[in-house]
């Protein structure tokens, strides 16, 4: 390898294991945070839940009613289906292959529980959620949501023979289909076994590259399933091969760089604002959900 391939290849700085972690009969791992990192400036927080089978007349999900305050959580719903609603009126059933985009911003509550058809007739379930910070001046944003089916997502051909569905961001000439406050790339990567890819990432940027399933190397270093893959920031391009069949998460964003105070599901830049937070949800001033 040239140096000048090499110098602009981003590098594996460390791998961070999902530990087991479930939630009831939920099968959760969890990669981040973990012992070994606290957070992955601006991505914050990634639950992997099964992949598993429900039963028929299942309990469904557990994710009743609950507030969050100053982030953006991004949940892919793998297998299955997902129904979500928020005190901003927002409310969708998604299925498989399909992406929900929440900025919680100044405060919202949602629940995420399982359609009475699921909970009904069962059925395989697979769903990632990740937390993407926001910076000091977006915290407090109106919230939103937008809940995109399978469909609404381009499924883009790689040239090594992989494909990549394009979630936010831009690739070669198309855009995603949403629009990020804070420019952050996102998407879902699915690689037969012997597929090579070079995937752009501008320098500076933060990767985000989590191995849902199969074995890949990464930069020429072996990569497992459940796995955050760490990079360094140097680069210009991403080198992944697939030893197998696999699915990848590749997104990056730009360093936000502030203090974070996390206490529960609100995420801010101060004690204080924690304090206020707390203080504003047990009030009611993120609104209410019958749920």
């Amino acid at each position: 390898m040239s140096s000048a391939t090499a110098s602009s290849t981003r590098q594996v700085i460390a791998q961070h294991p999902a530990r087991r972690d479930d939630i009831g009969d939920l099968i959760t791992r969890r990669p981040l945070p973990g012992p070994e990192l606290d957070q992955l400036d601006p991505f914050l927080f990634l639950n992997h839940h099964g992949p598993q089978s429900y039963p028929t007349n299942n309990k469904g999900l557990p994710f009743g009613p609950h507030p969050h305050r100053g982030f953006e959580t991004v949940t892919f719903i793998l297998e299955g289906s997902l129904a979500h609603a928020d005190s901003a009126s927002h409310q969708s059933v998604i299925h498989a292959g399909g992406v929900q985009w929440m900025t919680a911003g100044s405060g919202i509550v949602h629940a995420e529980v399982s359609p009475p058809e699921f909970l009904r007739e069962g059925g395989p379930l697979e769903i990632l959620q990740l937390w993407v910070n926001l910076p000091s001046r977006l915290k407090m944003t109106e919230p939103r949501y937008i809940g995109l089916q399978q469909d609404a997502i381009p499924a883009l051909a790689l040239p090594g023979g992989g494909e990549l569905n394009l979630i936010a961001g831009e690739w070669q000439d198309s855009a995603g289909p949403i629009d990020t406050l804070t420019g952050i790339f996102m998407s879902t990567v699915n690689l037969p076994a012997g597929a090579r890819e070079q995937l752009p990432v501008a320098p500076g940027r933060q990767v985000f590259l989590y191995v849902v399933s199969g074995d890949v190397m990464v930069g020429g270093e072996p990569a497992k399933a459940h796995h955050l893959i760490e990079v360094d920031r140097d680069g210009e391009q991403l080198d992944i091969e697939a030893s197998s069949d696999a699915r990848l998460v590749f997104g990056h964003g730009e360093v936000i760089d502030e203090p974070v105070y996390s206490h529960g599901p609100f995420v801010m830049t101060t004690r204080d604002e924690i304090v206020q937070a707390v203080e504003d949800y047990q009030t009611g001033k993120f609104g209410g959900l019958n749920a």
